[in-house]
């Protein structure tokens, strides 16, 4: 939905809210302004994965398995307020190159998705409240962390896809 004064003015504050939900969960699929993971990683041939290049700290694998665990890391902090979070940086990225087989891609790529598809539901979930910040944590609400899972996951797309277009493996 595009920002419209006019409009927004004759809505309810319950119909903003929802408005504000649905363009939340179309921030967490991806897309709008800029290529969703799905689409980065589609068709990404297995050997490009781990391959590594001169003075980057990462491979696509450890991009990949970096925005599973960090979106893991942001669902159960919503979920859970006695959950303690990875120590941060180790924790947060893979050590390996590239996965240990096949099943390992294939089960990072859906844990990605089943915890996005998670946390859309909590994001359209109306008796969740977005602003009300969590018993635990800092001050963090609903709001802010689907904010911090759509900005985090769309940065490491973007490096996925410049790794993809430095290996000739990108079709704009």
């Amino acid at each position: 939905m595009i920002y419209k004064p006019n409009k927004m003015a004759n809505l309810t504050p319950l119909a903003i809210i929802k408005s504000l939900r649905a363009e939340l969960s179309a921030l967490l699929k991806g897309g709008n302004a800029h290529v969703s993971f799905q689409v980065a990683i589609k068709n990404l041939l297995p050997e490009l994965r781990s391959k590594k290049i001169e003075n980057v700290p990462y491979t696509i694998w450890q991009l990949v398995d970096h925005i599973r665990i960090a979106q893991h890391d942001i669902l159960s902090f919503c979920t859970n307020s006695r959950y303690q979070s990875p120590k941060w940086p180790e924790d947060y990225w893979n050590k390996s190159d590239g996965p240990k087989s096949a099943a390992e891609w294939t089960g990072c790529i859906q844990q990605i998705s089943d915890d996005r598809r998670t946390f859309i539901n909590l994001v359209e979930n109306e008796q969740l409240d977005l602003f009300t910040p969590f018993t635990h944590g800092e001050g963090q609400n609903l709001f802010n962390e689907a904010q911090v899972i759509a900005d985090h996951t769309s940065y490491h797309t973007g490096e996925i896809i410049l790794l993809r277009r430095i290996f000739g493996d990108w079709e704009s």
